[in-house]
């Protein structure tokens, strides 16, 4: 099959930079940022808050809506709107902060990613702006009046979309070439009465001249021509024209901070970064842009009455050259780059025949391509203030990642959510890569390489893991992401995998593995304490803070990915080793490691231990904690923290091991000689194959019970995937009794009802993607080594025999089934919202939650976190093609 256009661009260029140079790379909220937060008491929310964004230059970065950089973010464009009621201009998303909303910070817009192809040739996006006065103050009031007994305040809930009052904002990129950009924006009319609009295209430079460099005293300009162009010249990037189509008239303004305004001290400048706001609102009566057409901040005034029903369509063009007819050819220019993405999208999604997974799929690819963003972070710059600015509080020699000074990050990275976590998570983006894999492997792969290079990763081999806290531990997940996205690749180039990838990663993993083993188990038994783990208030106690009463807690989660990571380890070395024999040895080292892990997770300190991870009362997995008294208590919350050790499973290939002469003399002899370890192996004997060996930290009974735990409908199994915490705990709260104070431990299914890490997500019964995944892979796993007779009960005590495959296949139809829609045309996602649910300009654009209600799936927390939550693409991928493969064999139904 011939490569369509799409992919040859993609083979171009593996970096970020020819047909990816420009991109949607800007932040949709830099305000309230640890990069800009140069308090003295660590406040970042409060230091820029929203309001101050519009009259403030950021240090680290840029941010706007539907916003294209280039690959640095020197030059900028994004779009700014006015209703002609508002106050201020619709320049960026808006949203509540931690401590103005009753379940922590929250974007509190409309707004839908709808399509990119990998190189952004073609971009789509969809913001809903409403013709009422944008109600800041009423989600502000309404939000701070509730508690965390109450449902969040969101911007549906305030009316303003209940008439149609309100635009539909289109806006589209289409590239002619590399550095030819055409953007079209075309505003809908939803209302039944004519409403006038203000559109703004506006284009900076990203502030590197006012903070005492030599290296950047460079101070780059724009100047505009007639109503139709704007010159830019930069002297990294050379000269570029935008060109606009009838634009009213053109504002310039410097990017630059208005002292006097926020702080009542001189100005730099006479047109500061809100003058062209300030123009704008006043109805074009102030004086605070630029009469000279000059600046480093300029934006192309349309303004235009639209009748009730109908649009108008604003075109502008930002090229890297002259053109003497930049509209010529305009519209079959972005026809031609929408066939393309077409073209990419529908061999991509060959299998999927359902209209509605298709289009769920892809727009979740479309998110996290609009999910990239340059992230720029110098900590040691950070930490000592810039010359040509006041320094910062001196405590902050000692604060916030103090310990990262070497911490450069400059580079395009995949962000969660590029409103409510804009910056990288660790544990976030290993999960990212695997359906990013899946368009753009490349991409990926250099995604899992910049967390590990020497200027993000610790000198000790502590991965970093998010910009409030780079020390905090995240789990140990970049192996197994390594391996996914290893294995879609390779698919992808005809069976050849990239060893050069796998080798290179395996170097710097072997670093974090041993931080791991050396700063994880002080005890050096092999049961493991990462603390917080990603998972926030999972617990009973706030586990990235140390045990009341000195207490020390080992933790079933934190062996449990060690185990995991042991055999990613493992399994990697043995693909690298069929190349360089030489890595035999560290598949020999991981093989036993493994071993000892498991065998540590079964009783802790060997026969004379007194308690163990695991309780033969209850057939389940808990964390335990030691008090100094010497007492040992099992904390009985039954959690998903007791189904990780699931993860932990691998299977020995007897071709491999033919192939790896030193690896298998090593595994036979532990087989011989060890009893004790070679116990803890399952092994089947395949005819015509040879002898399968499985490597997990469940077999047999205890398999078979986590299993029936976790497929209870009245404990983990929802109908929408698998809870964080069981149902069990609805009627049945944990309590622990310490000091004349009983902390409790129940089924919240949506959203937290406690301050843990901030209170702003909640892992004490929601559906999250990336743990699901996780099941769904193990389980598939699992199948590949027992195979089609063995069978077991899905859901438990339905009666209902199936393969472990079947389950796991059922499991992921559930997680799809958040977004799809149900018989009558609802979407789980959306819940009661009669709005989203039936008007199809809403109902036919998806939101991505960072996580989903345990009962009915509604969508909680970040609205847009197609970071981890895009995972379901590969879901609906994985079925897809196990769907198509059985037509040609007989379907097998699954109940459910």
């Amino acid at each position: 099959m011939a490569q369509g256009a799409e992919k040859v661009r993609l083979s171009l260029q593996k970096e970020n930079k020819g047909w990816k140079k420009w991109g949607p790379y800007l932040s949709e909220r830099q305000w309230g940022t640890v990069r800009e937060d140069y308090s003295g008491n660590g406040d970042a929310w409060n230091y820029i808050t929203h309001e101050m964004a519009l009259s403030k230059a950021y240090r680290w970065g840029e941010d706007g809506i539907g916003g294209f950089s280039d690959n640095k973010q020197h030059i900028c464009l994004s779009f700014g709107f006015w209703n002609h009621k508002d106050k201020i201009l619709k320049e960026r998303i808006f949203g509540l902060t931690n401590r103005e909303s009753n379940h922590g910070e929250d974007v509190k817009e409309m707004y839908y990613y709808l399509d990119s192809t990998p190189t952004h040739s073609y971009t789509k996006m969809l913001y809903k702006y409403p013709q009422q006065p944008f109600p800041y103050e009423k989600l502000r009031q309404e939000n701070g009046r509730r508690g965390k007994q109450d449902p969040e305040y969101e911007i549906m809930d305030t009316g303003v979309f209940d008439n149609d009052d309100y635009f539909d904002i289109f806006i589209e990129h289409a590239k002619a070439d590399e550095e030819d950009i055409l953007m079209k924006v075309t505003v809908f009319n939803r209302g039944k009465e004519d409403a006038p609009i203000t559109v703004l295209p506006q284009i900076m430079f990203r502030n590197t001249w006012s903070w005492g460099y030599e290296a950047f005293n460079y101070k780059p300009i724009m100047n505009g021509i007639s109503n139709r162009l704007i010159e830019v010249t930069h002297r990294k990037h050379g000269k570029y024209n935008l060109y606009l189509d009838g634009a009213d008239e053109l504002l310039f303004c410097e990017n630059e901070t208005n002292f006097k305004k926020l702080y009542g001290t001189a100005n730099n400048t006479a047109y500061p970064k809100d003058g062209i706001n300030d123009y704008v609102i006043s109805g074009q009566k102030s004086n605070t842009v630029n009469p000279n057409n000059i600046g480093t901040k300029a934006a192309a005034r349309f303004t235009k009455t639209i009748k009730g029903g109908e649009s108008a369509t604003f075109r502008l063009r930002f090229v890297n050259h002259t053109i003497s007819e930049p509209f010529g050819g305009f519209e079959d220019l972005f026809s031609k780059r929408i066939r393309e993405a077409d073209e990419f999208y529908d061999d991509l999604q060959r299998d999927v025949a359902d209209a509605d997974l298709r289009s769920i799929q892809r727009q979740s690819y479309a998110g996290m391509l609009w999910s990239k963003q340059f992230y720029y972070y110098n900590v040691y710059e950070w930490l000592k203030g810039d010359p040509a600015q006041p320094g910062p509080n001196q405590g902050r020699k000692w604060g916030r990642n103090s310990g990262w000074k070497h911490l450069y990050a400059a580079n395009i990275i995949s962000m969660p959510d590029k409103w409510e976590y804009p910056w990288f998570a660790a544990w976030d983006l290993a999960f990212h890569c695997v359906p990013l894999a899946r368009v753009d492997a490349d991409f990926a792969k250099r995604q899992l390489e910049i967390l590990l290079r020497e200027y993000y990763m610790h000198p000790n081999g502590q991965i970093p893991a998010y910009e409030w806290n780079f020390s905090d531990v995240n789990p140990p997940v970049h192996g197994w992401a390594t391996w996914k996205v290893y294995e879609i690749d390779r698919e992808q180039n005809n069976g050849v995998g990239d060893i050069e990838f796998l080798e290179k990663i395996f170097h710097k993993l072997l670093l974090n593995f041993t931080w791991w083993v050396n700063q994880k188990d002080d005890t050096g038994n092999n049961i493991f304490s990462g603390g917080f783990l990603g998972l926030d208030n999972i617990g009973v106690f706030d586990r990235s803070t140390p045990m009341p009463f000195g207490g020390k807690l080992q933790q079933a989660d934190a062996t449990g990915w060690m185990a995991m990571y042991t055999l990613n380890m493992l399994r990697i070395s043995v693909e690298i080793a069929l190349v360089h024999g030489v890595y035999q040895d560290m598949a020999s080292k991981f093989f036993e490691h493994f071993l000892h892990i498991a065998g540590a997770m079964e009783s802790i300190g060997g026969k004379n231990s007194s308690i163990s991870l695991w309780d033969e009362e209850d057939q389940f997995y808990y964390d335990v904690i030691h008090i100094p008294n010497g007492q040992s208590i099992l904390l009985k919350v039954r959690s998903i923290v007791g189904l990780i050790p699931l993860f932990a499973v691998e299977i020995l290939d007897p071709q491999n091991l033919d192939k790896l002469p030193v690896f298998k003399r090593r595994v036979e002899w532990v087989l011989a000689n060890r009893p004790d370890l070679a116990r803890l192996i399952s092994r089947w004997f395949e005819s015509g194959k040879g002898e399968n060996r499985l490597l997990s930290i469940l077999r047999g009974h205890r398999m078979k019970m986590i299993m029936k735990r976790m497929l209870d409908e009245s404990e983990f199994l929802s109908d929408y995937g698998v809870r964080a915490l069981s149902k069990y705990h609805e009627q049945n709260p944990y309590k622990f009794y310490i000091n004349g104070e009983v902390l409790q431990v129940d089924y919240t299914p949506a959203e937290a009802l406690t301050d843990i890490m901030g209170g702003n997500s909640n892992w004490r019964g929601p559906i999250w993607f990336p743990l699901n995944y996780l099941i769904f892979d193990s389980l598939m796993k699992f199948h590949s080594y027992y195979g089609e007779d063995f069978m077991i009960e899905y859901p438990t005590n339905s009666g209902n025999l199936t393969t472990i495959k079947d389950a796991a296949l059922a499991i992921a139809c559930r997680l799809i089934d958040i977004f799809k829609k149900d018989s009558e045309g609802k979407r789980a996602v959306y819940g009661h919202d009669e709005k989203m649910q039936k008007d199809p300009n809403f109902n036919e654009h998806v939101l991505f939650y960072e996580y989903f209600h345990g009962d009915n799936g509604r969508g909680c927390g970040a609205s847009h976190q197609t970071g981890w939550t895009g995972l379901v693409a590969e879901l609906i991928h994985k079925t897809a093609k196990e769907q198509f493969s059985a037509i040609e064999k007989e379907p097998v139904e699954i109940s459910k």
